[in-house]
């Protein structure tokens, strides 16, 4: 068996084709759910980006543990896992530089290889210790524009300088090297290849052609990074921030296309399995709202892309699946390709299994640490909010103490204390370590960051949009049982109930506080 997994960041499901979306022409997605099997209820697990990698890796939801950080070291990864098992040779292809900070150090060195394309967002790529500043205001929307070092915006447009041609932008590179890959071990077998690139993730930067695709009108400076917040922008500015996401998903789109173009002529259906998806959403205005971690996960940053060829079921090719699925669900997927039994932690379920719509789960859990606890059930979304997110009582457990940009603070390491194992650790005894409004998480991706927290039911048969909150008790008792469920099978701590409200007395006796 061969693998290729194709991981976008930020690829919004509704605006596909493929998932009935009319904004932008996505052909290789079309052609893409022609070979493939297309899941209609795939959702997120644990947000935002480097929890949804731990999850995709791990098979098990972090998010009611943990907030952005390392793999721990009882983690299990399935890159390592096909090849302690199977002797399955993996090699990541990125431009994703969080995999290279702080948070998510722990992650590339899980495969045999890795290949880092860079220049992307805010990675430190290239130096200019005194850039002509006063050129570079004029070129960028003020709101994407500083001089102080160390921030994502100066990096970013330093990094930028260095992109001018096509063949320089890092998604381009990125699925470059992926055929370089396969050009030298497409004969072989037994090995997985992940190509990772961190678009359409912003900012929105691609080549001019396929920028000219989506002319918005705009005569002003560069203008494609939306904040996140609340949407106060002037109508011009809004579009040609969407208009900017338009082109990198184009781009998106074409890459694929000739991924796929390879597929057909080297006749890599027959033996090689293909993957795509993304590790969420992205607002673009919808719910008056850009971005993503300061709003409820609503549908459009929850309900993901999921195409799935399996060589060995060539007669699913251009099905759907209505299988209740999510990221979790990768790495057994991937295990399972390669006839490897997932690890005993692990919560996910083969998507092979689900690819003509077997019922495996009766609900999803997903969610940012610190925020909503969320499940999904295929009809309803359900979030619930703690009573007050400043004043919840909650913590981190983790073995390696690290956020994205740095290690945990002194101050917050005073504080932590030793908690038992969890039944995923292994027997390790973990660093339990109390959130403050200090911690550098806490107004980044953390409590601090949300906008809205009030719990809200969503009839998605009725209101697709989620637009107009429901009242009843009843769906709301049935999903709170289901999710007090599905947090006792991830060995969710008891704060984790006690600051969402919840009694943890036997399933179905749950009360409405």
């Amino acid at each position: 068996m061969k693998v290729v997994f194709v991981l976008f960041d930020s690829l919004n499901r509704h605006m596909l084709s493929s998932y009935g979306g009319t904004q932008i022409p996505t052909p290789n997605f079309d052609r893409l759910a022609r070979r493939t099997v297309t899941f209609d209820k795939h959702y997120v697990g644990s947000l935002p980006c480097m929890p949804a990698r731990r999850d995709m890796l791990t098979g098990r939801l972090s998010f009611l543990h943990r907030s952005w950080g390392p793999l721990e070291p009882f983690d299990n990864a399935f890159p390592e896992l096909l090849h302690e098992k199977a002797g399955v040779y993996s090699h990541l292809i990125t431009d994703h530089f969080h995999y290279w900070e702080d948070g998510g150090a722990t992650y590339h060195n899980r495969y045999d290889s890795y290949e880092f394309v860079r220049g992307q967002e805010g990675d430190r790529w290239k130096a200019i210790v005194q850039p002509h500043w006063e050129r570079l205001r004029e070129m960028y929307h003020e709101r994407q524009f500083t001089t102080e070092r160390r921030k994502y915006f100066s990096q970013n447009i330093i990094n930028r300088e260095f992109i001018r041609e096509e063949k320089d932008f890092p998604a381009v590179q990125c699925f470059a090297h992926g055929f370089e890959f396969l050009d030298r071990n497409r004969d072989a077998d037994n090995w997985l290849l992940q190509i990772e690139t961190f678009d359409p993730h912003e900012p929105f930067h691609a080549p001019s052609r396929f920028k000219e695709r989506f002319n918005s009108g705009w005569n002003g400076p560069i203008h494609d990074w939306p904040r996140y917040g609340r949407v106060d922008e002037l109508p011009q500015e809004c579009e040609e921030l969407r208009a900017n996401y338009h082109a990198v998903v184009s781009m998106c789109d074409h890459l694929l296309g000739k991924l796929l173009d390879y597929f057909d002529r080297h006749d890599m259906w027959k033996d090689t399995a293909l993957v795509v998806t993304t590790d969420h959403g992205f607002l673009l205005g919808e719910h008056d709202f850009w971005a993503k971690n300061r709003m409820n996960l609503y549908e459009e940053l929850a309900h993901i892309p999921l195409f799935i060829h399996d060589p060995r079921r060539p007669e699913c090719a251009g099905t759907r699946s209505a299988a209740l699925t999510q990221t979790i669900d990768l790495a057994p997927t991937f295990l399972d390709f390669f006839n490897v039994e997932p690890a005993k932690e692990m919560e996910g379920f083969a998507l092979t299994s689900m690819m003509a719509g077997e019922k495996r789960r009766e609900g999803v859990l997903f969610g940012y640490f610190g925020g909503a606890v969320n499940i999904a059930d295929g009809r309803y979304t359900y979030h619930r909010f703690p009573e007050d997110l400043a004043r919840q009582e909650i913590y981190q457990y983790t073995l390696m103490p690290t956020h994205i940009f740095s290690p945990f603070t002194p101050g917050e390491m005073a504080e932590a204390t030793m908690a038992e194992p969890f039944s995923f650790t292994k027997g390790a005894r973990l660093l339990k370590v109390p959130v403050t409004k200090r911690s550098p998480m806490y107004d980044n991706y953390g409590p601090g960051a949300l906008l809205e927290s009030d719990t809200r039911l969503y009839d998605l048969q009725e209101d697709p949009g989620q637009q107009n909150p429901l009242t009843d008790k009843e769906q709301e008792e049935r999903l709170l049982a289901l999710m007090i469920e599905l947090m006792r099978a991830n060995d969710a701590p008891p704060e984790a109930f006690t600051r969402l409200g919840l009694s943890v007395e036997p399933i179905g006796a749950a009360e409405l506080r």
